[in-house]
This record gives C-alpha cells, sequence and structure tokens, in this order.
C-alpha cells in the first residue's frame, strides 16, 4: 500500500490538474482502508505449509488446511470492521491521551521501546532464536536503509522476510490444499471477540507512541494483555489490529503531527489536515469500510472455490516471479540481492517455530539506533 501512495504521490503534480488535494486524499485512504481488509485473503489462501507445520504459520492458513479458509476470511473481516468502529468511536479518548502522554514519554520512548522488546525476545523458550532474527533481520534493515538511491527499500526487505520465505516452504512441501467449506455462519463466541477487541483497543494506544511498532507488534502485545485467546479469537484480533492501526496514524498525525504510516506522509504532503478534512476522512474510513467488507467476502467465495482447482505450486511460482520481478524494476540488482537475502532471513521463523513478529527488527533495531547514536 505503502509503494502505491507512494506512486500516486510522484504523478501528483498531474492529478492535481484534475483534481482537488483532499479528493486525492480521499482516494489513497480509501485505498488504504480497502487494502486493510482485501488483505486477509492472500494471508489466509497463500503460503500454507504441510500439517506438521501448521504450528510455525497464522491460526488462519491452520484453517485453511481443514477446509475452513472462507471461515478464516470471515472471522478475521469480522474482527476488522468491528476493530474499525471501534477505533472511530474512540478517536476523542485517544486525542486527549495523547496530547497529554505523549509530551512526557517521549523522551522515554526509546528506552521503554528497548525493554518492550527485550520482553518479546524474552518471553518464550526460544530465546535465541527470537534475538537471533531479531539481530539478524535489524542489521539487515540497517545495511538497507543506509544505500543510496535505493527507490523502495521496503519492497524487497518486507517481501523476502514475510512473503517470498513462506511461499518458497510452501513450494517445496507441495501444499495440498483441501476442499473448502461452503458455511455461511460466523463461527465465533462472543466472548471471544470481545476479548479480541479488547486487547486491540488497548495495544493499538501503545504502538501509535512507540517508532516503529505495527500492526504484527501490537498483535503480540493484545494476546499478551489478553491471555488465553484462541486461534479464531487471534484471527478477529489481528483483523482489529490492522484497521484501528490505519485509523489511529491518522489521529496520530492530526493530534501530534507524527505521521507512522506511509500513506499518512504522502496525505500530509498533498493537503493541510485541518478539522474539515480529518472530519472528512474519518467518514471516508467507514463508508470504505463498509463496502470492503462485502468486496472481501465475494472474493474469499471466489477463492474459496478455485484454490483447490487451481495448480497451487504454478501459482507460489508465479507470485515469487512477480515479486522478483518488481524488485528488480523499482531497484534494479540492488532490489534482488536485498530480496534474496532477507528471504533467506525469513525462513529462520517458519523452521524454528518462532513468531515472524521478530523479523520486524528490520526497522525497530535501525530506528533505536537512530535515537541512541
Amino acid at each position: 500500500m505503502n509503494l502505491v501512495a507512494t506512486s500516486l504521490f510522484a504523478i501528483s503534480p498531474f492529478l492535481l490538474g484534475y483534481f482537488e488535494p483532499l479528493s486525492l486524499a480521499v482516494f489513497i485512504i480509501s485505498l488504504s482502508v480497502t487494502h486493510s481488509f482485501l488483505d486477509t485473503i492472500p494471508s489466509v489462501y497463500l503460503g500454507a505449509p504441510e500439517n506438521e507445520n501448521a504450528l510455525s504459520v497464522l491460526p488462519g492458513q491452520k484453517m485453511l488446511l481443514r477446509g475452513e479458509g472462507h471461515q478464516a476470511v470471515k472471522i478475521t473481516i469480522l474482527g476488522t470492521y468491528i476493530g474499525m468502529i471501534i477505533a472511530i468511536l474512540l478517536i476523542p479518548a485517544f486525542m486527549f491521551s495523547a496530547t497529554k502522554i505523549y509530551s512526557f514519554l517521549k523522551p522515554y520512548l526509546v528506552y521503554l521501546l528497548i525493554i518492550l522488546m527485550a520482553y518479546m525476545i524474552l518471553k518464550d523458550n526460544h530465546r535465541f532464536w527470537n534475538f537471533l532474527l531479531f539481530m539478524v533481520s535489524g542489521t539487515l534493515g540497517v545495511i538497507v536503509f543506509s544505500i543510496p538511491n535505493l527507490n523502495e527499500p521496503l519492497f524487497p526487505l518486507l517481501s523476502g522476510l514475510f512473503g517470498v520465505s513462506g511461499l518458497m516452504l510452501s513450494y517445496f512441501e507441495n501444499t495440498k490444499i483441501p476442499e473448502q467449506q461452503a458455511d455461511n455462519k460466523i463461527n465465533l463466541r462472543p466472548k471471544e471477540l470481545v476479548k479480541a477487541i479488547l486487547g486491540s483497543s488497548i495495544a493499538v494506544f501503545f504502538i501509535q507512541f512507540f517508532p516503529g511498532l505495527g500492526p504484527a507488534q501490537g498483535a503480540v502485545i493484545s494476546n499478551q494483555i489478553i491471555r488465553d485467546v484462541k486461534d479464531k479469537g487471534y484471527l478477529a484480533l489481528v483483523g482489529a489490529m490492522g484497521t484501528m492501526s490505519v485509523v489511529f496514524s491518522l489521529v496520530t498525525f492530526y493530534a501530534l503531527g507524527k505521521a507512522k504510516d506511509g500513506t499518512i506522509v504522502v496525505i500530509s504532503k498533498l493537503l493541510e489536515i485541518d478539522m474539515s478534512s480529518f472530519l472528512i476522512l474519518v467518514v471516508v474510513f467507514l463508508v470504505a469500510g463498509s463496502i470492503s467488507v462485502f468486496l472481501t467476502l465475494l472474493f474469499s467465495n471466489v477463492f474459496s472455490r478455485l484454490m483447490t482447482k487451481v495448480n497451487y505450486r504454478m501459482l507460489v511460482v508465479s507470485i515469487i516471479v512477480f515479486v522478483f520481478g518488481m524488485s528488480l524494476f523499482l531497484n534494479g540488482w540492488i532490489g534482488i540481492i536485498v530480496l534474496l537475502t532477507s528471504t533467506a532471513i525469513g525462513l529462520i521463523a517458519p523452521l524454528k517455530g518462532i513468531g515472524r513478529n521478530h523479523a520486524m527488527g528490520c526497522l525497530i533495531l535501525p530506528v533505536i539506533l537512530y535515537f541512541l547514536l
């Protein structure tokens, strides 16, 4: 999504000849919200390993291997939409707390971030591999961000760590996708949904203040705050964190002038966000999100029928080739080197059964070093 927003900004001098800056901002926000919903589909239907490795993947992929892929999408979308509604309702409370708390915490944020990362690394029995993945991905991030004239460093870096690495495992394990069940009900207990939304609501306040933290870390924090969240509840939690982060990224910029999201950075360069434009963009969140629910369910229905009919290995290969082609187009051969390196590092998490969130060291370690050095 950041790539799309950046591309739109690059051609904005031409577009502004036909559209008002606010119109472009509305379009970009609509794309961002829609992306947060539709992104559920590839996260569930692509990159699933064999059953013996199912513990190392997201709950949605586990459900896919049980023929419940569409059910996983529906649960995630439920959390995504309710999370967006709750985030909008929490805007006044967040703006009040942001203006009162952020100025007090600002001098200590980097130290609090270090403590938080240490806790996330040490909280389970895979401390060595958690630390190794964090440091190696962080070192790669430091190197990549120091390379001059690298147009889109995040594309090959994140695509390798979180995308191509998982797809490669799926290809070599020759994953078989079972027939998907068609069920119109959403099999999630209300108690699990409430716990997921509550955890997300608390965690999203944290990640907006800390540089480098995103929805992935927010989901882990939420899971620590609200214990015993089952797989289906975790899906709703991840969905809620996604849209809450998008909404609060705009609120954080409006309240603090602090842009955490590339989409918000682009919008801030297009227009001065005042109260009127801020309220318009909040309404856009609601409208675009409501439409995206139906779009996501429609595409998920199509995917659930097609996944058993297409050659899954060829689909995986075509996606990997596309990512390599985009890396070459955006950054030349340096982009390919970054993609290959990040893919190799990204294999650590699924092969060792640890959380992929530790690979976000690629962003967090450079941020820590920037503030300390």
